[in-house]
């Protein structure tokens, strides 16, 4: 018994020290990209593997744009429609989160997660679309450290350029030359909209985007004006 509870206790203590080790490991990517850009995500990867499984040849269609070339329009709509409470809070939006499981609870399904943009971030960057508490603990250990190690401008500028906007399309420079043919710096405040409101389903909406997904890009476009974003 006594062999067996040694055994017990150095194979919990190495399952500690691995999971530290992983911590650390993120951690320092973290770090990294604060002043380097990511030349992919776990979202893009996963992307590229589902598409080549049925077309070997398939790419995805990714640009990265510093942040001062992506329209002041389209940082004001995803703000307006996925986190308007962006530059205030510390990476989690505890009344947003209350309002999400009040409706969950409604509809009796998850039908609102309640994630600010730094939480969807740090997913896109690591994780997976799998939906569970382990990864939801994760996912929240991984935006502690983004929200303490980057600037807010720093959170916008990575999320909208490795966001995806359609099926292998990535970040805002790919999806609008996907959608309107112009540069993202040239996105006009009903393009933006109509883009900021595609992010919860975007290959869905990509090829559906019928009158009540036109409605609520109406009512982000009225509301972009309030948004407040990074200078």
């Amino acid at each position: 018994m006594t062999r067996l509870l040694g055994w017990i206790g150095r194979g919990l203590l190495a399952v500690v020290v691995l999971l530290l080790v992983w911590q650390l490991w993120l951690l320092a990517q973290v770090a990294w990209w604060s002043q380097f850009n990511p030349g992919s995500t776990s979202f893009m990867r996963l992307r590229l593997d589902a598409m080549q499984e049925k077309k070997p040849d398939a790419q995805l269609r990714h640009k990265w744009v510093p942040y001062a070339q992506i329209s002041i329009n389209l940082k004001r709509a995803v703000v307006a429609a996925e986190d308007d409470g962006f530059v205030d809070h510390e990476g989690f939006d505890w009344e947003g989160i209350q309002r999400a499981l009040e409706k969950n609870e409604r509809k009796g399904r998850t039908v609102s997660g309640g994630s600010t943009i730094s939480q969807q971030l740090a997913k896109n960057l690591f994780l997976s679309p799998s939906r569970s508490y382990l990864r939801k603990a994760q996912e929240a250990v991984i935006t502690v450290m983004i929200e303490s190690l980057w600037s807010k401008r720093r959170i916008l500028e990575v999320y909208l350029n490795v966001v995806e906007w359609g099926d292998g399309i990535f970040g805002a420079e790919a999806a609008a030359q996907r959608y309107y043919g112009v540069p993202a710096a040239r996105l006009g405040a009903d393009q933006a909209a109509r883009l900021a409101v595609m992010l919860p389903n975007p290959r869905k909406y990509e090829r559906s985007f019928g009158p009540r997904l036109a409605a609520h890009a109406a009512r982000i476009r009225s509301r972009m004006a309030w948004a407040q974003v990074p200078e």
